[in-house]
Parts: C-alpha cells; sequence; structure tokens
C-alpha cells in the first residue's frame, strides 16, 4: 500500500474506534434514522441548527467501521457550517464516492474525508459511507423515517 493508503486507512479506523461527536443530541432540531439491510448498519443523525447553521451534530447507532467512520468523518466536518457549506460537502463526498471520475478533482479541499476515497473501489461498501449521509439529507428533508438508500 503506499503511504496515503495507509493515512487513509488508519483515519477509517480511528474515527470507527473512537468515533467523534456519538451520542444523542438533546433539543435536536432536526433527526433521522438510516438503515442499511445488506449489512445491518443503523445509524441516527442528530442537529441543531439555529440561524442556518449547524450548531451541533451527532450520530449514534451501529455499524460496520466504514459507515461508523463516515459519520464521525461527516459529524466532525460539519459542526459550525451553514446549511450551504454542509450542501457544498455533501455533494463533494457524493461526488468522491459515487462520481464517474476515476479520481475527485480536489481532494486536499475534502481533509480527512479523503480517507473514504478507497471506498468507492467496492459498490457495495458505498451504501456503507453513503448511509450517514442521506440520514443528514433526510433530517434536513424533515423525514424521520429510516431510510434504505
Amino acid at each position: 500500500m503506499s503511504e496515503l493508503s495507509d493515512l487513509y486507512q488508519e483515519i477509517i479506523l480511528d474515527h470507527n474506534r473512537r468515533p467523534r461527536n456519538y451520542g444523542k443530541l438533546e433539543h435536536a432540531t432536526h433527526e433521522a434514522e438510516g438503515h442499511n439491510p445488506l449489512c445491518g448498519d443503523e445509524i441516527s443523525v442528530h442537529l441543531k441548527i439555529e440561524d442556518d447553521r449547524i450548531t451541533d451534530i451527532t450520530f449514534d447507532g451501529q455499524g460496520c467501521a466504514i459507515s461508523k467512520a463516515s459519520a464521525s468523518l461527516m459529524t466532525s466536518r460539519l459542526k459550525g457550517r451553514t446549511l450551504e457549506e454542509m450542501r457544498a460537502v455533501a455533494a463533494d463526498v457524493r461526488d468522491l464516492l459515487t462520481g464517474q471520475d476515476e479520481e475527485p478533482a480536489d481532494l486536499e479541499k475534502l481533509g480527512d474525508l479523503a480517507a473514504l476515497q478507497g471506498v468507492r473501489k467496492y459498490a457495495v461498501r458505498v451504501k456503507c459511507a453513503t448511509l450517514p449521509w442521506h440520514a443528514l439529507e433526510a433530517a434536513l428533508a424533515g423525514d424521520d423515517e429510516i431510510t434504505t438508500e
């Protein structure tokens, strides 16, 4: 493995072992659950939004290393961001995981989220990585029902 691949793998393992922003959020303004029936991942996303800004975001649930790490990386990156900034980051991650380009345009812009790049090689694992992001979108849309995306 290359040094960059090793670093990305370590970031994924670290966020899986020590997830950031894990737990329920009291007084959340938006919440949604995501469920991936293929591997049993269940991730709930909790947000507190004030004046078009994510003032707090957490997740809880259980799942594989990829879904947990993706949720941890997502919450770390989005806390304090505006909804417009969140949508831009979500679009970049969606492109990273499911885009047609062999290499996403700007991995540096993604920061630690770039660690998810290796997942795109494994179609079944892409659903694991995108699950927290789908739950985030459902929460913002006011859909608190379980999504199977």
